[in-house]
């Protein structure tokens, strides 16, 4: 290939380019400049060392969420260990208060039992069990318990009611309500007269 024909081949491939305003124009050259390069260099370091820094933070967060979380389930722990103390303590309070009230109970059974013991084989058909069995009747359960049950039959009854009769049912309410519709009406049936003369 002649000097000739290798110009006329391959001459527009490399010949200098001229913008539309005359001036010559050199290839760019791939890649980044020295600035880029330098600019990429800075925010890649930026964004690695403030990711870390997040993650650093992040991680200090959740362990003192996590021990805040284990702080507060140990001091749920203390409180229902303190309940069922509490529990125990009136639990152990009412066992005896019951005993105590059961042996009194049984005094009062034996001190029947004795009074009527004289009247085995003075009566007819009086044994030694049917006075046992009559007297355990007569103090079936301690005089504490029955007025108990008594008091919150009471109470129920007067929570039922609604507090000592200081509410309206609702048949009373229904009353006063069609009450004041039939006023409204008579009112507005009124004053349409009034303004239709």
């Amino acid at each position: 290939m002649s000097p000739e024909e290798f110009h006329n081949e391959f001459a527009p491939e490399f010949a200098t380019e001229t913008s539309a305003y005359g001036n010559t124009v050199y290839p760019v050259k791939p890649g980044l400049t020295r600035r880029g390069k330098v600019a990429l260099a800075v925010g890649v370091t930026v964004i690695a060392s403030g990711g870390m820094l997040t993650w650093q933070h992040y991680a200090a967060q959740a362990q003192e969420n996590g021990l805040k979380s284990q702080e507060l389930a140990l001091k749920q722990q203390e409180l229902r260990i303190q309940e069922l103390k509490e529990i125990n303590k009136a639990t152990a309070a009412q066992s005896k208060e019951q005993e105590a009230e059961e042996a009194d109970r049984k005094k009062f059974v034996d001190a029947c039992v004795q009074a009527d013991k004289s009247l085995i084989g003075k009566q007819m058909g009086v044994k030694y069990s049917s006075v046992v069995s009559d007297c355990q009747a007569q103090y079936q359960g301690g005089g504490s318990s029955a007025a108990g049950t008594d008091m919150a039959s009471v109470g129920s009854a007067e929570g039922a009611g609604g507090g000592g009769g200081s509410s309206i049912n609702s048949t009373g309410l229904l009353a006063i309500t069609a009450g004041g519709g039939m006023l409204i009406a008579v009112a507005a049936r009124r004053t349409k007269k009034v303004n239709a003369k």
